[in-house]
């Protein structure tokens, strides 16, 4: 669905090896995340993918 989109679509997922080889062909970018469940004493690092339907670089957003 994503790379049919007449629009821009952007797609967010856990940073994981089969997500990225599934994904390879759209434009991505990873961030560094903390999950909490329980409360603040139970942070786990972990990563997140964003995964942007258009080429960025070609087509940038912008408000103009």
């Amino acid at each position: 669905m994503l790379g049919g989109s007449h629009g821009r679509a952007i797609l967010t997922l856990n940073n994981h090896p089969a997500m990225r080889a599934l994904l390879v062909q759209f434009d991505t970018e990873c961030v560094d995340i903390q999950y909490i469940v329980g409360g603040a004493g139970n942070a786990a690092p972990r990563s997140e993918l964003i995964i942007y339907s258009w080429d960025r670089a070609k087509d940038p957003v912008g408000l103009f």
